[in-house]
């Protein structure tokens, strides 16, 4: 089996967006109603991070993945994880703020969030939109699954 990032985040955080940007596909991004496996990349539905009663599947799906990608949306008010959630998973964590283009986003608001759940971790400033930040997130994923 070949090695996966597994992207997570809220309902609406542009995780889809993201890894289409990730990917060059430009067709819109749709909302994910189930898993999707992409080449190197798992999607996940954002119910699954908003709800404590999907983190079991969370976890399970975790187990296919080398690296996991935490996303805040940096135009949102709060935290949709809990504090110390990376914590739950055994691999790497990442973070990534998507819609720094946004004009309610606060990236620095976005950045305190995403620490209270997964620490002292880098963390990457995205738009999908206007691919800010996306050719750097890819070198450092695809480089991640190297290892």
């Amino acid at each position: 089996m070949s090695k996966r990032v597994m992207i997570i985040g809220a309902i609406e955080a542009g995780k889809s967006s993201l890894i289409k940007a990730l990917f060059g596909d430009e067709q819109p991004a749709r909302k994910t109603q189930a898993l999707e496996y992409w080449d190197w990349a798992i999607d996940t539905p954002g119910e699954y991070s908003e709800n404590p009663m999907f983190y079991r599947t969370l976890m399970a799906t975790a187990l296919e993945a080398a690296l996991i990608v935490m996303v805040q949306d940096a135009s949102r008010d709060r935290n949709y994880f809990p504090p110390g959630f990376a914590q739950g998973f055994p691999q790497e964590c990442v973070g990534v703020i998507t819609k720094v283009d946004h004009p309610a986003a606060d990236q620095q608001r976005a950045e305190e969030f995403l620490r209270q759940s997964i620490g002292e971790v880098r963390i990457f400033p995205t738009s999908a939109y206007t691919n800010e930040g996306i050719e750097e997130l890819r070198a450092f994923l695809q480089e991640q699954l190297k290892r």
